[in-house]
């Protein structure tokens, strides 16, 4: 019965500090007194994890407010420099690997570029041990010090219950279950307690968008990730599902376009920036062999010159043909979901979006029913190229907080205990 009462105690001490980090990192900064209005806690409650946390040096003043007939009040906030997290996004040209401080500043970043073996899983493990490597170094961060975790954003599905950790079936890219998490964890030189957490892609930017980009205050929504191919993350009453992300497999078109998936009418087969090339080169146009990145940006060159010269029909009539895809792919989900709000990311979709946007609208809603389309707005996400990369930080820093700033290795748990996105980590805070 003891040992019951000390878990039961030990665990409202933990709920209570999780509950005032993550008012002040979401919220902040904050007195103690509105920290108490924000949370339910008691002022003794407050003072009491307020002094742990401090004591912990994750909280730090940030100047003083006046009161209404009383003394000036104390503003807390959560201190950026109290720990670092480590955000990898393996995308489909490269994979990019960034340092950031609490707040999410970033304090240094890698690209590196994939060749043509493309996602070997070789070569993207070294891709994200050197740069790791690299950004701790340019970062200060000696031999991973303060480091609170390292989050990964993937192509395909994400398996957390594996013995060794994390597995990837990425079906487009080649991979079979491939055993990330523990390769990972032999190849890259970090503390032996830091924990990996390894997720969808499409989810990572999910989360990003919603803590701090176009979903913030948003309860349900749906992030669409436009690369070479797509994927799409769904947000309802605040929380990502916990699904693959792996919209872009959604048939459109029956015994359409093979996909790289090898099924036929997917998506992506039609509407990501690989295939989108594919069917420019198919009608007549020519993409330049430098890369998808500049392929699509001759395409929309052609189709829409900045220059007012004409118009290249081809190039025209292939973007008309896409965003009608898209659209219409929205459609389903906003007639199965009813989201306020679609975002669209991705490398693709910024470059693409401001001039295809107002047409995937139309589309969206032609396709809707006419309830959830009068509910839903269409727009681009807001944190630019670099969202994949903020979201897998959000990973760890989004167990970090749940867990009241104790890092699992002082919790006596194992450093990949636990799934990578479980509630707490999808919780649209």
């Amino acid at each position: 019965m003891a040992e019951r009462s000390s878990r039961t105690v030990r665990d409202l001490r933990l709920g209570n500090r999780a509950s005032v980090l993550r008012r002040l990192y979401f919220h902040g900064p904050m007195s103690r007194q509105a920290l108490g209005g924000a949370t339910g806690l008691s002022s003794g409650s407050v003072s009491n994890v307020v002094a742990e946390l401090t004591a912990d040096h994750l909280l730090e003043e940030a100047g003083v407010v006046e009161s209404d007939g009383g003394r000036p009040r104390t503003l807390l906030r959560v201190a950026p420099g109290s720990g670092h997290l480590i955000g990898v996004d393996v995308g489909e040209t490269r994979v990019r690997v960034e340092a950031f401080d609490l707040a999410l500043t970033e304090l240094a970043r890698t690209d590196r570029p994939l060749t043509p073996t493309g996602h070997d899983v070789e070569a993207v493990v070294a891709h994200i041990r050197d740069g790791v490597a690299e950004v701790t170094a340019a970062a200060g961060l000696t031999a991973g010090e303060g480091l609170i975790g390292v989050g990964v954003g993937v192509p395909g599905i994400v398996e957390t219950t594996a013995p060794g950790g994390a597995l990837v079936h990425g079906q487009t890219v080649g991979w079979d279950a491939v055993p990330l998490e523990s390769l990972l964890r032999e190849a890259v030189r970090l503390p032996p307690g830091t924990a990996y957490f390894i997720d969808n892609g499409a989810r990572a930017l999910g989360q990003a968008e919603m803590w701090f980009g176009g979903g913030r205050g948003v309860r349900d929504a749906v992030i669409v990730l436009f690369g070479s191919g797509v994927g799409a993350c769904v947000v309802t009453d605040g929380v990502i599902h916990g699904g693959p992300g792996e919209w872009g497999h959604l048939t459109v078109h029956v015994r359409g376009r093979r996909c790289r998936c090898g099924a036929l009418g997917c998506l992506e087969a039609y509407a990501g920036a690989e295939a989108l090339l594919e069917r420019w080169r198919e009608a007549g146009g020519e993409p330049p062999g430098t890369g998808e990145e500049d392929g699509v940006a001759a395409l929309l060159a052609a189709a829409r010159p900045e220059d007012g010269g004409a118009a290249d029909p081809v190039a025209r009539a292939v973007l008309d043909e896409t965003a009608e895809y898209l659209g219409a792919a929205i459609s389903g989900l906003v007639n199965l979901f009813g989201p306020e709000r679609v975002l669209v990311g991705g490398w693709a979709g910024l470059a693409l979006g401001p001039h295809l946007l107002p047409a995937v609208r139309e589309h969206a809603a032609a396709y809707s029913l006419r309830r959830p389309a009068a509910r839903v707005t269409v727009a681009l996400g807001e944190l630019g190229p670099d969202a994949v990369t903020v979201g897998a930080a959000t990973l760890p820093l989004a167990d970090f907080l749940a867990r009241g700033g104790r890092r699992r290795e002082e919790a006596g748990e194992a450093p990949g205990a636990g799934p990578s996105l479980g509630p707490a980590a999808r919780a649209a805070l």
